[in-house]
């Protein structure tokens, strides 16, 4: 099988993305978690009433949501990096950087098939993120709750592609294409050091 080669500009477009979103995730876990504002806002009503102050649910929460604020700004400022990065990444094969996936191509295998569906399928659900994102941002009032329903099923579907690229990458790297992860890290195809 043909080995592929990953250009310089495909390999910091691609890490640019996989850093961005895994910082995205990061922020989403912690505001399921940690930072749930329910959880925060508990946290100091007990420790208020131990001091002799009360505060009311709602003002708890409007209490917790301030001091997480900070962090889902980096949430909202990593969602304009990937428009950026995903712009770029659709303006690239205009410039013969970056292939556009092809799922109806003749004479590709049932598994090339099922892998630029699969890159398809991620791009149109990357783009409705960004969308819905941009418009719970920047679009009119009226709009911020449906697009916000829309914008939180973005969760499913990124960790279930991050899953399905990570066995992926690791089946091809113990099968036909030996070396895969060094050529996305370094460019470079892994020098075969067994002897034939």
């Amino acid at each position: 099988m043909k080995k592929i080669h990953y250009s310089k500009t495909y390999r910091i477009i691609h890490w640019a993305i996989a850093i961005s979103f895994l910082l995205l995730l990061i922020t989403i876990f912690l505001r399921l978690t940690w930072m749930n504002k329910f959880n925060m806002a508990a946290i100091i009503q007990d420790y208020l009433k131990d001091t002799g102050q009360i505060l009311s649910e709602e003002q708890g929460i409007a209490l917790a949501k301030k001091i997480r604020q900070p962090m889902w700004d980096w949430h909202i400022y990593l969602g304009y990096v990937l428009v950026g990065l995903f712009s770029m990444r659709f303006m690239l094969p205009a410039f013969g950087q970056m292939k556009i996936q092809n799922p109806l191509s003749k004479n590709i295998t049932t598994k090339a098939k099922f892998q630029k569906w699969t890159y398809i399928i991620f791009y149109v659900c990357v783009v409705v993120s960004l969308v819905t994102g941009l418009i719970i941002e920047l679009g009119p009032k009226e709009l911020k709750k449906p697009m916000e329903d829309i914008h939180v099923l973005g969760i499913y579907y990124l960790v279930a592609f991050i899953a399905i690229h990570l066995a992926g990458v690791l089946v091809a790297e113990f099968t036909e294409q030996r070396g895969i992860i060094s050529r996305i890290v370094s460019g470079q195809k892994k020098k075969d050091t067994k002897s034939r």
